[in-house]
């Protein structure tokens, strides 16, 4: 396929109608393409859905437009993309590092996991939680979506470690150790003051453990790169980044080195493709929007959007509203440019090449930020399944890719755990 033809034809995709110049090379790809994404059970690890549900408002068993709702998922999507299963990231931003900043965190935590419970309640005919990788092939079975759940950020756990039992059994299977900023159980790779404890903090060492005794994955997305070699070298099973990059592709400090990518595949773990532009390639700058958007957060206070996501936690429902409505007239009046599909693959093509097809998968951070010129939500997943083809990509390849790498990972954690605890 001419490379200069290929975003025409991910252009019509959506209508089913190709281009005159198409030719049988490409028509046949195409085809091919679509039979494998069919066929394939596809699993993205983190997207920021619950953030909208427990807003309320949001309906997500109707097909919303992602650039009028800012919303990237919903299960009408989900299905037009071809996606069967989705984790959804139970998300707190860092807050205060005090008793009543972790209690009020907890509370939240546990509102989003109420939200969404209640969600999957309501919507039962659509779709089903799912914690195991047979759950999830059970209900894809079935024709609906399987819901996973992870908890993006150990903040809301303070320094409880039974709380991670508690998220466990409301269905978290995953947890991101930290966010952008430090916490009091490790580094952040983001945090403008820098290494607090050069990785895991005692605590952080007492979480591994009691995360691969329960059968929890431990996630290093948003971590240090020490608190990364702390993790691989306490834990006993292998780890996932649920939603990174390689930094060879994208020098960004959230995205893995060449170093640290061997050193996850030598755990055994699986790195799975975050789709925010600015981790999938340096984005070129744009005077104008920088300078918009510099007003706008000293307008709230803050001085960057690290600091306004925690921010945002200290505000009411009305300001955080407020807040969002802004965020979106910036985002229309000076709209942010996107890499692409071509972009993405670029990162596993770099992953694969160097550590081998085993190790890597898809976790787009959709609601979180994910976005793509050409996968701009999860209505365009086959997009992905498409450039791998182009790419020599083989069905079992695409398979691993798709679901089969994370859920090899997930198994091997969930044997760490007593037999009571599988599936519970």
């Amino acid at each position: 396929m001419k490379n200069w033809l290929f975003p025409t034809l991910l252009a019509c995709l959506a209508t089913g109608v190709l281009p005159a110049s198409a030719t049988d090379d490409d028509k046949a790809l195409l085809k091919k393409a679509k039979k494998i994404h069919e066929k394939a059970f596809t699993v993205d690890t983190h997207a920021d859905t619950p953030m909208l549900l427990s807003r309320g408002g949001f309906d997500v068993t109707k097909e919303n437009d992602a650039r009028t709702t800012n919303s990237k998922v919903d299960y009408p999507r989900m299905k037009k993309g071809g996606l069967d299963a989705i984790f959804w990231a139970v998300y707190l931003g860092q807050g205060p590092r005090t008793p009543e900043g972790h209690e009020a965190a907890k509370q939240k935590a546990l509102g989003i996991f109420d939200a969404v419970h209640a969600t999957l309640k309501s919507t039962a005919s659509e779709a089903e939680l799912a914690t195991t990788p047979q759950d999830a092939l059970r209900i894809g079975k079935t024709g609906k979506r399987a819901i996973f759940i992870g908890v993006e950020n150990g903040y809301p756990m303070g320094h409880d470690v039974s709380m991670l039992k508690k998220f466990y059994d409301l269905g978290a299977r995953y947890m991101t150790l930290c966010h952008s900023s430090n916490n009091d159980i490790c580094d952040s790779s983001t945090d403008p003051k820098g290494a607090e404890y050069q990785g895991l903090s005692p605590l952080g060492e007492q979480v591994v453990a009691e995360m691969n005794r329960l059968g929890m994955m431990i996630d290093v997305s948003h971590v240090s790169d020490s608190t990364f070699y702390d993790v691989v070298r306490l834990s006993k099973v292998p780890i996932i980044a649920s939603h990174s990059g390689a930094k060879a592709v994208c020098d960004h400090p959230r995205n893995l080195t060449d170093d640290m990518l061997k050193a996850l595949a030598k755990n055994g773990g699986v790195v799975q493709l975050n789709l925010l532009s600015d981790y999938v390639k340096t984005i070129p700058p744009s005077p104008e929007r920088e300078a918009a958007q510099k007003a706008m957060l000293e307008k709230w206070g803050v001085k960057d959007r690290r600091s306004m996501m925690g921010a945002m936690s200290k505000l009411s429902e009305e300001d955080q509203k407020k807040i969002r409505a802004d965020f979106m007239e910036l985002n229309q009046k000076y709209p942010v440019q996107l890499a692409t599909v071509k972009d993405a693959v670029d990162h596993i093509d770099h992953i694969v090449k160097l550590i081998g097809i085993d190790h890597v998968g898809m976790g787009a951070d959709f609601d979180g930020g994910g976005a793509l010129a050409d996968c701009f939500d999860v209505s365009q997943y086959e997009n992905f399944t498409i450039e791998f083809v182009r790419r020599g990509y083989t069905k079992k390849d695409i398979e691993k890719i798709w679901s089969g790498n994370f859920f090899r990972v997930m198994k091997a954690v969930e044997k760490s755990a007593p037999t009571e605890m599988i599936g519970k």
